[in-house]
Order: C-alpha cells, then structure tokens, then sequence
C-alpha cells in the first residue's frame, strides 16, 4: 500500500516537472517571436562610379534650319530665244561663269542702228559747227544778222544733244546685249533647269531658267530661349564669333563646326525664343540647304566642378540625394546640384572627387545597405557615354 503511495507520488512529481518545462518552451517562444531570427539581408548588386573635378562647359542646343548665304533664281531680263545652255544640272560652278546664251541678233541690230544714228547726228553736228564759226566772223564784219548767228547756235546746242541722247540709247543697246550672256552672280551648285534650249523665254517668266545656291560658306538660323540672352551677348565681342557645333537630329552625328555670326534684334513674343545665325565652312558639304539640324553652343563654363553621372543623382522629398558607398554599404547624402547637362552634374556640395556613388542598382537600396559592387568604379566622364544634345 506504501509502495503503490510513493509511485503514485512520483508520477505527479514528473507530471507536474514536465508540465513546468512545457510552459517555460511556450514563454520562451512566445517571448522570442514565434519565429527564428531572419538572416542578414544579401547585398544589392550596383554599379558605382567616382566623383570626378573637371571643367564642365555650359552647353545651349537649340533646333536650327541650314540656310545657304546666297540663292539666286536666274530669270531671263530680255525676251528671245534660249540660244544654249551651258551647264548640267547639280554642277559646282562659279562666280561669272557662262550659264546661258539668249539669241542677240535682234539686239544687236538695235545697237548698231542707234550707233549709225549716232554718227549721222555726228556728221551734222560738225557741219554746223563749221557754219557757226563763218556766221561769227561774219558777224564781227556786221554782214551778217545776229538773229541768223543766234539761230545757228540753237542749232549746233540740238545736235550736240542728240549725240548725247545717241550715246544714251548706244548704252542702253549694250546693257541689253549683255543680257543675252546669263552667268552665275556667285559661286555655288546649279538646280534644276526649268527651260531646255530652244524656248522663248520672257522677262514675265516667274519660275526663271534654274537657281544657284551658295553652298560654302553656308549658314545655319536656330533658335534658344530668351532667359540665354543675358549669357550670350557677351559672346558677340569674342574675336571671329563663338564657336558653335552642328549635329545630325536623327543620330546625334557631328557634322560641322563654326562661329555664330549674328544675335537678331528682337525676341519672338509667341515663343519666347531668340534667333542666332552661325557660319560654317562646309568645305566637304556635311550641311545642305534646308536641312534641319540641331546646334550646340557654349555659353558658359564653370571650372574645377565636382561632378557626376545624371544617373547617380536621384530626387526625394527633401531634395536631391546620392547613395555613396563606404565601407562597403549605401549612405544617403544629400547633394546640392549646379549645372546639368546630357552627361554630367555638378556637386556643388555633399561630395567631394573621388567619392565612390552609386549609379545603377538605387531601386532596392536602402541607407545602411550592404552592397555587391558590380565590376570596377568609373570615373564620372566614363560612367556614361558621350552623348549629343
């Protein structure tokens, strides 16, 4: 009976250890979370540059139109006929080059009658000069009348007029010859003929017998906003015209570079915009006539910028901030940004050159994350390929 006593205790005495082991499990895993401790975030892959010190140019683009210095339409100035045509369509030619001939007989016809009339008011002039002198001394021996003498002056006063009037017409006779001879008034590319040889061409002919455009030098007309006008008009003053930079709008191609040549006088109330006219050589004709391109021209500089990638700047609600890498985790810094272009930032404070920053990757991180670092750092001119405006 004892004995049944004892064991009967000690099974309560287990019961009741167990049950206490059991309560202190649940508290501890309660009181732990329920769950294990997560692991360590991995690091977030990014790639990283280095802020670079360099002299950043102050760059302005603007959409311009190529337009050439000189398009001539040569229209017929006498009526006849197209006698020759002395050049092919899309020939370079130049200044004072015979283009075309217009038959001249009928003008030099004209020529030569107003010269012969010319020599007949000649022959009579002198035949009354002649008169003049025999009625002055005759005169002075009073046998003659003063009216006869003062009547032949009258007379030998017409003709010389006529010479004169002859001489006039002779001119006029030779400048319309000259304009049966068409020659080029500048150096540049021929169009397209409109009139083929054999045609009557007239003074009233509109569209003209082809066109020559200068093509070198030749000329670009952009635009840029009017807040740039303060920068630019210092540029005026720069000896030959700042230089400027044209660009192929389709892919960015560089295709010449020149000088700005002009500021025009008035801002476009509709657009708020300003026109400039640059220059170019186009020796090698990369620029065309109406072509549409677009122009880039320096109007600033600011030197020893700290600078960045555009890519490493991002914005948030207090401003703009970069993730710069130390130690090997992402620190948020706040930046202060200065001038901005396609491929670059300037730091004007927060970074100093030399501090690495993130320039890919910005999405999963986090201040204080850790990092993988995804190939070597670049510098902040080779995080970003060049690009043009």
């Amino acid at each position: 009976m004892n004995k049944s006593v004892v064991q009967s205790s000690r099974g309560k005495l287990i019961a009741a250890i167990l049950a206490v082991l059991a309560i202190i499990a649940i508290a501890w895993w309660l009181l732990s979370g329920g769950e294990e401790a997560p692991p360590p975030p991995p690091p977030v892959p990014v790639s990283v540059m280095k802020a670079e010190n360099r002299d950043v140019p102050h760059l302005a683009s603007g959409i311009g139109t190529v337009e050439s210095l000189a398009n001539v339409t040569l229209r017929p100035q006498v009526e006849g006929v197209l006698a020759e045509v002395l050049f092919q369509e899309g020939q370079q030619v130049k200044k004072g080059q015979l283009l075309a001939r217009i038959d001249d007989r009928p003008l030099a016809a004209a020529l030569a009658q107003a010269q012969a009339e010319k020599a007949r008011n000649e022959a009579q002039l002198r035949s009354a000069e002649q008169d003049l002198t025999r009625y002055t001394n005759l005169l002075k021996e009073e046998a003659i009348s003063r009216q006869t003498v003062e009547q032949q002056e009258a007379l030998v006063g017409q003709l010389r007029a006529a010479v004169r009037a002859n001489d006039a017409a002779i001119a006029a006779a030779q400048v319309q010859m000259s304009f049966t001879r068409i020659t080029s008034p500048v150096s540049g590319r021929i169009g397209l003929r409109r009139v083929d040889a054999g045609n009557l061409v007239r003074t009233s002919d509109t569209e003209g017998i082809v066109t020559v455009t200068q093509m070198a030098p030749i000329s670009v007309v952009f635009s840029l906003p009017q807040t740039l006008v303060p920068q630019i008009q210092p540029l005026m003053n720069a000896e030959g015209g700042a230089p400027v930079i044209a660009f192929n709008r389709e892919n960015g191609t560089r295709l010449a570079e020149g000088r700005m040549t002009m500021l025009d006088n008035q801002i476009d109330p509709t657009t708020g915009t300003i026109k400039l006219r640059a220059e170019f050589d186009n020796a090698d004709g990369a620029l065309w006539p109406g072509q549409f391109v677009t122009i880039q021209l320096r109007v600033g500089l600011t030197t020893g910028a700290v600078t960045v990638s555009p890519k490493a700047v991002k914005q948030g609600l207090d401003g703009s901030f970069v993730f710069r890498v130390t130690d090997g985790k992402a620190q948020v810094v706040p930046v202060t940004t200065g001038y901005a272009s396609n491929d670059a930032i300037v730091i004007t404070k927060g970074l100093a050159a030399g501090d690495t920053v993130v320039s890919d990757g910005q999405s999963r991180l986090r201040d204080g994350a850790p990092v993988r670092v995804a190939g070597a750092p670049k510098d902040g001119a080779a995080a970003v390929s060049e690009k043009t405006p």
